[in-house]
């Protein structure tokens, strides 16, 4: 089997024939559309730091209760809820629900704010704003 300077490929062909034993015959075919290499790119690929960025953000996101606490401070007014109006919902002890909290913020997926003794959290919209671009296509 070669690849002729054409992009054809030469493929060897055996059949069994019965009583007429091993035959060879030799067919030229054009190289297969799947062949071709190095398509151009069409948008600047991730850098290692902004890949180690996405990725620390998406591991974030990748928990089922830590995205229904982004889903919950998105549906309350102003993409802001308080500490306290998130505990019921996802039906977890507050400790818990503040850890989770925590690692939403230090991802860069939500803003805290300190309120007397209540802290409230909205939505981080620019890091929203990327990871949507990047899941866009171009």
């Amino acid at each position: 089997m070669g690849i002729d300077t054409n992009s054809t490929t030469t493929y060897r062909q055996l059949s069994i024939c019965g009583h007429n034993g091993e035959v060879t015959a030799e067919q030229t075919l054009p190289a297969p559309a799947s062949a071709a290499c190095c398509t151009p790119l069409t948008a600047e690929p991730l850098g290692l730091d902004e890949a180690q960025d996405f990725a620390r953000i998406l591991k974030a996101l990748a928990d089922p209760t830590r995205l229904r606490l982004v889903s919950l401070i998105a549906a309350h007014e102003d993409n802001e809820a308080c500490a306290c109006d998130l505990i019921d919902p996802v039906g977890l002890g507050q400790p818990t629900v503040s850890h989770h909290l925590k690692i939403l913020v230090d991802a860069g997926v939500l803003h805290r704010e300190k309120r007397g003794i209540w802290s409230y959290y909205s939505m981080a919209e620019e890091t929203l704003e990327r990871i949507a671009a990047f899941l866009s296509p171009a």
